[in-house]
C-alpha cells in the first residue's frame, strides 16, 4: 500500500443499521432487531436504564477526545445496547473488575462474555504424578 493512502475505517452494521442509526431507534424497534434470547429478556424485564444512563452521563462529562470514566458493575447478564457503545465498563468477574471498552461489534452480546471468570489453561510439560512410571522409584 502506498504511503500517502490510508484505508478507510471499517463501518460496522448491526442487522443493516449503522451505530448512529441504532441509537436513534426506540427501544421497541431495537428489541425487534435483537436475537430471540434478548427479545425475551427485554419483553420480560425491560431495558436496565440505570446502568445505561450512568454510562451516557459519563460519556457526556468526558472532554471531547478523551475516554469517559469507568463505571463498575456486577451486571454480567446485561445485554449491550447501542447507547453503551464507546464507554468503559468495569465488569466484576468474581475476584475483581475487568475493564471492558464497549465497541460497536459488541451490540447484542452480554457484558459477562468479555470478562472471563477463569484463567485459560496454558498446557505445558506433564508434572510429577502424571504417569505411572513417575510413581515407582526403586531403592
Amino acid at each position: 500500500m502506498p504511503e500517502g493512502k490510508r484505508r478507510p475505517f471499517k463501518r460496522f452494521f448491526y442487522r443493516g443499521y449503522e451505530v448512529h442509526q441504532l441509537v436513534d431507534l426506540s427501544n421497541a424497534e431495537l428489541v425487534a432487531l435483537m436475537h430471540a434470547r434478548a427479545r425475551r429478556r427485554f419483553s420480560r424485564f425491560g431495558v436496565r436504564n440505570k446502568l445505561v444512563t450512568r454510562l451516557i452521563n459519563a460519556k457526556k462529562k468526558a472532554a471531547s477526545g478523551s475516554k469517559p470514566e469507568i463505571i463498575k458493575t456486577h451486571l454480567r447478564n446485561m445485554i449491550i445496547t447501542p447507547p453503551m457503545v464507546s464507554s468503559l465498563v468495569g465488569v466484576y468477574n468474581g475476584k475483581g473488575y475487568i475493564l471492558v471498552e464497549v465497541k460497536p461489534d459488541m451490540v447484542g452480546h452480554y457484558l459477562g462474555e468479555f470478562a472471563l471468570t477463569y484463567n485459560p489453561v496454558k498446557h505445558g510439560r506433564p508434572g510429577v504424578g502424571s504417569t505411572t512410571a513417575s510413581r515407582f522409584i526403586p531403592i
